[in-house]
Protein backbone atom coordinates (compact mmCIF):
# COMPACT_ATOMS: atom_id res chain seq x y z
CA UNK A 1 0.00 0.00 0.00
CA UNK A 2 1.27 3.77 -1.13
CA UNK A 3 1.75 5.91 2.26
CA UNK A 4 1.83 9.21 0.67
CA UNK A 5 -0.68 11.49 -1.18
CA UNK A 6 -0.11 12.85 -4.04
CA UNK A 7 -1.94 16.05 -5.70
CA UNK A 8 -1.55 16.67 -9.89
CA UNK A 9 -2.92 19.53 -11.06
CA UNK A 10 -4.92 19.38 -14.20
CA UNK A 11 -3.46 21.44 -16.83
CA UNK A 12 -6.56 21.81 -18.98
CA UNK A 13 -8.02 24.33 -16.22
CA UNK A 14 -5.00 26.58 -16.70
CA UNK A 15 -4.69 29.61 -18.39
CA UNK A 16 -3.48 28.42 -22.27
CA UNK A 17 -2.42 31.75 -22.87
CA UNK A 18 0.03 31.89 -19.90
CA UNK A 19 1.14 27.93 -20.15
CA UNK A 20 4.51 27.73 -19.49
CA UNK A 21 3.69 30.43 -16.37
CA UNK A 22 0.66 28.48 -14.67
CA UNK A 23 2.80 25.14 -14.64
CA UNK A 24 5.48 26.64 -13.28
CA UNK A 25 3.19 28.28 -10.52
CA UNK A 26 2.00 25.16 -9.75
CA UNK A 27 4.95 23.36 -9.61
CA UNK A 28 6.31 26.30 -6.91
CA UNK A 29 2.85 25.64 -4.93
CA UNK A 30 3.20 22.37 -4.30
CA UNK A 31 2.06 19.85 -6.81
CA UNK A 32 3.82 16.62 -6.91
CA UNK A 33 2.47 15.84 -10.86
CA UNK A 34 1.26 17.22 -13.70
CA UNK A 35 -2.11 15.90 -14.88
CA UNK A 36 -2.08 16.68 -18.98
CA UNK A 37 -5.50 15.84 -20.12
CA UNK A 38 -5.56 14.95 -23.59
CA UNK A 39 -8.85 14.71 -25.86
CA UNK A 40 -9.16 14.51 -29.29
CA UNK A 41 -13.05 15.31 -30.13
CA UNK A 42 -13.80 11.55 -31.08
CA UNK A 43 -13.67 9.36 -28.05
CA UNK A 44 -14.45 12.02 -25.59
CA UNK A 45 -16.52 15.47 -27.09
CA UNK A 46 -13.89 18.09 -26.66
CA UNK A 47 -10.07 18.51 -28.17
CA UNK A 48 -7.30 19.31 -25.92
CA UNK A 49 -3.87 19.51 -27.03
CA UNK A 50 -1.46 17.22 -28.70
CA UNK A 51 2.14 15.56 -27.98
CA UNK A 52 3.40 18.80 -29.09
CA UNK A 53 2.03 20.85 -26.92
CA UNK A 54 3.43 18.07 -24.21
CA UNK A 55 6.96 18.53 -25.69
CA UNK A 56 6.80 22.20 -25.37
CA UNK A 57 5.64 22.32 -21.24
CA UNK A 58 8.41 19.66 -20.43
CA UNK A 59 11.45 21.76 -20.26
CA UNK A 60 9.16 23.67 -17.46
CA UNK A 61 9.39 21.67 -14.67
CA UNK A 62 11.01 18.72 -13.61
CA UNK A 63 7.72 17.14 -12.33
CA UNK A 64 6.18 13.44 -13.20
CA UNK A 65 4.20 14.67 -16.49
CA UNK A 66 1.10 12.30 -15.85
CA UNK A 67 -0.32 12.21 -19.35
CA UNK A 68 -4.06 11.11 -19.87
CA UNK A 69 -4.41 10.06 -23.15
CA UNK A 70 -8.63 10.03 -23.48
CA UNK A 71 -7.77 9.45 -27.74
CA UNK A 72 -9.50 6.11 -29.63
CA UNK A 73 -7.21 4.77 -31.37
CA UNK A 74 -4.65 5.20 -28.96
CA UNK A 75 -2.20 2.49 -29.79
CA UNK A 76 -0.59 5.02 -32.87
CA UNK A 77 0.49 7.89 -30.74
CA UNK A 78 1.80 6.02 -27.50
CA UNK A 79 5.15 6.54 -28.83
CA UNK A 80 4.98 10.07 -29.32
CA UNK A 81 3.33 11.24 -26.31
CA UNK A 82 6.72 9.01 -24.54
CA UNK A 83 9.41 10.40 -26.66
CA UNK A 84 7.40 14.25 -25.84
CA UNK A 85 8.03 13.73 -22.27
CA UNK A 86 5.61 11.94 -20.43
CA UNK A 87 6.10 9.97 -17.09
CA UNK A 88 2.89 7.70 -16.90
CA UNK A 89 0.71 6.94 -19.65
CA UNK A 90 -2.97 6.26 -19.02
CA UNK A 91 -5.08 4.89 -21.58
CA UNK A 92 -8.85 4.21 -21.31
CA UNK A 93 -10.15 0.40 -21.00
CA UNK A 94 -13.00 1.74 -23.51
CA UNK A 95 -10.63 3.28 -26.46
CA UNK A 96 -9.11 -0.31 -27.70
CA UNK A 97 -9.72 -3.77 -28.11
CA UNK A 98 -6.55 -5.00 -26.52
CA UNK A 99 -6.15 -3.08 -23.26
CA UNK A 100 -3.20 -5.75 -22.20
CA UNK A 101 -1.12 -5.13 -25.59
CA UNK A 102 -1.36 -1.28 -24.96
CA UNK A 103 0.40 -1.64 -21.75
CA UNK A 104 2.63 -3.88 -22.94
CA UNK A 105 3.55 -1.27 -25.07
CA UNK A 106 3.59 1.43 -22.77
CA UNK A 107 6.31 0.00 -20.42
CA UNK A 108 8.30 -1.09 -23.47
CA UNK A 109 8.48 2.28 -24.42
CA UNK A 110 9.98 2.98 -20.56
CA UNK A 111 6.93 4.86 -19.20
CA UNK A 112 5.13 3.72 -16.31
CA UNK A 113 1.31 2.33 -17.42
CA UNK A 114 -2.19 3.79 -16.13
CA UNK A 115 -5.70 2.51 -17.01
CA UNK A 116 -8.60 4.90 -16.74
CA UNK A 117 -12.25 3.64 -16.24
CA UNK A 118 -15.09 5.76 -17.17
CA UNK A 119 -18.11 5.81 -14.78
CA UNK A 120 -20.34 3.20 -16.40
CA UNK A 121 -17.06 0.66 -16.71
CA UNK A 122 -16.86 -2.10 -14.08
CA UNK A 123 -13.81 -2.36 -11.86
CA UNK A 124 -13.56 -6.31 -13.53
CA UNK A 125 -12.48 -4.83 -16.81
CA UNK A 126 -8.43 -4.78 -15.35
CA UNK A 127 -8.82 -7.95 -12.99
CA UNK A 128 -6.38 -9.44 -15.82
CA UNK A 129 -3.96 -6.57 -16.51
CA UNK A 130 -3.70 -5.51 -12.74
CA UNK A 131 0.47 -6.96 -13.23
CA UNK A 132 0.86 -4.68 -15.81
CA UNK A 133 -0.38 -1.31 -13.84
CA UNK A 134 1.56 1.13 -12.36
CA UNK A 135 -1.78 3.24 -12.02
CA UNK A 136 -5.53 2.87 -11.67
CA UNK A 137 -7.41 6.52 -12.75
CA UNK A 138 -11.17 6.58 -11.77
CA UNK A 139 -13.12 8.62 -13.42
CA UNK A 140 -15.76 10.21 -11.23
CA UNK A 141 -17.62 12.39 -13.83
CA UNK A 142 -17.84 11.63 -17.58
CA UNK A 143 -14.70 12.39 -19.64
CA UNK A 144 -13.74 15.34 -21.82
CA UNK A 145 -14.53 18.64 -19.73
CA UNK A 146 -13.24 20.51 -16.78
CA UNK A 147 -15.75 21.89 -14.13
CA UNK A 148 -17.96 19.21 -13.49
CA UNK A 149 -19.88 17.74 -10.73
CA UNK A 150 -18.24 14.62 -8.67
CA UNK A 151 -19.89 11.35 -8.70
CA UNK A 152 -20.66 9.57 -5.62
CA UNK A 153 -21.60 6.67 -7.30
CA UNK A 154 -17.74 5.81 -7.94
CA UNK A 155 -16.75 5.84 -4.24
CA UNK A 156 -17.81 2.34 -3.77
CA UNK A 157 -15.76 1.53 -7.31
CA UNK A 158 -12.93 3.39 -5.65
CA UNK A 159 -12.96 0.92 -2.73
CA UNK A 160 -13.28 -2.43 -4.77
CA UNK A 161 -10.34 -1.46 -6.79
CA UNK A 162 -8.52 -0.87 -3.60
CA UNK A 163 -9.07 -4.03 -2.20
CA UNK A 164 -8.27 -5.59 -5.90
CA UNK A 165 -5.13 -3.97 -5.81
CA UNK A 166 -3.67 -5.29 -2.19
CA UNK A 167 -0.44 -4.79 -1.54
CA UNK A 168 0.65 -4.73 -5.85
CA UNK A 169 2.52 -1.09 -5.58
CA UNK A 170 0.26 0.70 -8.19
CA UNK A 171 -1.23 4.00 -7.13
CA UNK A 172 -5.18 4.47 -7.29
CA UNK A 173 -5.70 7.75 -9.09
CA UNK A 174 -9.08 9.59 -9.02
CA UNK A 175 -9.99 13.00 -11.85
CA UNK A 176 -13.33 14.45 -11.91
CA UNK A 177 -14.79 16.93 -9.95
CA UNK A 178 -12.31 16.68 -6.66
CA UNK A 179 -12.37 19.65 -4.42
CA UNK A 180 -11.35 20.31 -0.62
CA UNK A 181 -14.58 19.08 -0.04
CA UNK A 182 -14.82 15.47 -1.26
CA UNK A 183 -11.07 14.76 -1.00
CA UNK A 184 -11.27 13.48 2.39
CA UNK A 185 -14.09 10.65 1.23
CA UNK A 186 -11.86 9.50 -1.81
CA UNK A 187 -8.53 9.35 0.08
CA UNK A 188 -10.83 7.21 2.78
CA UNK A 189 -11.97 5.15 -0.27
CA UNK A 190 -8.48 4.35 -1.15
CA UNK A 191 -7.19 6.96 -3.29
CA UNK A 192 -3.90 8.02 -2.92
CA UNK A 193 -3.34 10.35 -5.77
CA UNK A 194 -5.66 13.30 -6.78
CA UNK A 195 -6.34 15.21 -9.75
CA UNK A 196 -8.06 18.53 -9.47
CA UNK A 197 -8.37 21.33 -12.02
CA UNK A 198 -10.82 24.35 -11.22
CA UNK A 199 -9.82 23.74 -7.52
CA UNK A 200 -6.24 24.39 -7.94
CA UNK A 201 -6.24 27.16 -10.85
CA UNK A 202 -8.63 28.99 -8.87
CA UNK A 203 -7.84 32.66 -7.57
CA UNK A 204 -4.76 34.81 -8.95
CA UNK A 205 -1.47 32.76 -9.19
CA UNK A 206 0.95 31.37 -6.90
CA UNK A 207 -0.43 32.30 -3.25
CA UNK A 208 -3.50 31.15 -4.13
CA UNK A 209 -2.60 27.77 -6.12
CA UNK A 210 -0.68 27.03 -2.93
CA UNK A 211 -3.20 27.50 -0.70
CA UNK A 212 -5.60 25.65 -2.87
CA UNK A 213 -3.20 22.62 -2.97
CA UNK A 214 -2.68 22.09 0.31
CA UNK A 215 -6.50 22.67 1.38
CA UNK A 216 -7.00 19.53 -0.75
CA UNK A 217 -3.66 18.21 0.38
CA UNK A 218 -4.76 18.29 4.19
CA UNK A 219 -8.21 16.60 3.52
CA UNK A 220 -7.05 13.92 1.93
CA UNK A 221 -4.46 13.19 4.06
CA UNK A 222 -7.10 13.55 6.94
CA UNK A 223 -9.10 11.07 4.89
CA UNK A 224 -6.18 8.89 4.68
CA UNK A 225 -4.90 8.85 8.19
CA UNK A 226 -7.05 5.58 9.12
CA UNK A 227 -6.15 4.01 6.11
CA UNK A 228 -2.45 4.25 6.67
CA UNK A 229 -2.39 3.40 10.59
CA UNK A 230 -4.67 0.86 10.11
CA UNK A 231 -2.14 -0.73 7.63
CA UNK A 232 0.98 -0.03 9.59
CA UNK A 233 -0.62 -1.77 12.21
CA UNK A 234 -1.66 -4.83 10.04
CA UNK A 235 2.48 -4.98 9.55
CA UNK A 236 3.54 -4.23 12.67
CA UNK A 237 1.95 -7.67 13.92
CA UNK A 238 2.90 -9.58 10.97
CA UNK A 239 6.56 -8.34 11.62
CA UNK A 240 5.92 -9.85 14.99
CA UNK A 241 4.66 -12.75 13.65
CA UNK A 242 1.14 -12.52 14.38
CA UNK A 243 -1.68 -13.44 12.33
CA UNK A 244 -3.57 -10.47 10.35
CA UNK A 245 -7.20 -11.52 10.51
Amino acid sequence: MTSEILIAPSILAADFARLGEEIAAIDAAGADWIHCDVMDGHFVPNISFGADVIRAIRPVTKKVFDVHLMIAPVDPYLEAFAKAGADVITVHAEAGPHLDRSLQAIRALGKKAGVSLCPSTPESTIEYVLDRLDLVLVMTVNPGFGGQAFLESQLEKIRRIRSMIGDRPIRLEVDGGITRDNAAAVAAAGVDTLVAGSAVFRGKGGADYAANIAAIRAAAEAGWGPKLQHSSAQSKRVSEGGRVR
